[in-house]
């Protein structure tokens, strides 16, 4: 299905909706691809997981002593690449609660 986009003229001040181009719809089919959405969402998960681990990497100093649970869980998300290699579990990760939080229980730091 072509995809449409909106030319407003200043002149007229009249917008029209017209078909992408070609090279336009190519870019979009291209860039909407299977492939390239689900190496997005790895992107994602990459990056949320770096931040989870980068807000207990304090923890690895020599001064610190890690629990056990802490590095239990890091290495979960160090894992989640290879453990997950689906596009319906890279939505399973990313799925959110109403609040925007992320629901899969993963990404919550444990207490104990």
């Amino acid at each position: 299905m072509a995809q449409k986009t909106i030319i407003y003229d200043a002149q007229t001040k009249q917008t029209k909706v017209v078909d992408y181009t070609a090279e336009e719809q190519a870019a979009y089919d291209d860039y909407n691809s299977t492939a390239k959405v689900t190496a997005r969402k790895l992107v994602q998960i990459k990056e949320i997981r770096l931040e989870k681990l980068q807000a207990t990497d304090y923890m690895a100093n020599s001064d610190v002593t890690m629990p056990d649970y802490i590095k239990t869980w890091r290495q979960s998300l160090r894992d989640l690449p290879q453990n997950n290699t689906t596009e319906s579990q890279y939505d399973t990760l990313l799925d959110q609660n109403a609040d925007g939080s992320l629901k899969n229980s993963v990404w919550k730091q444990p207490t104990e």
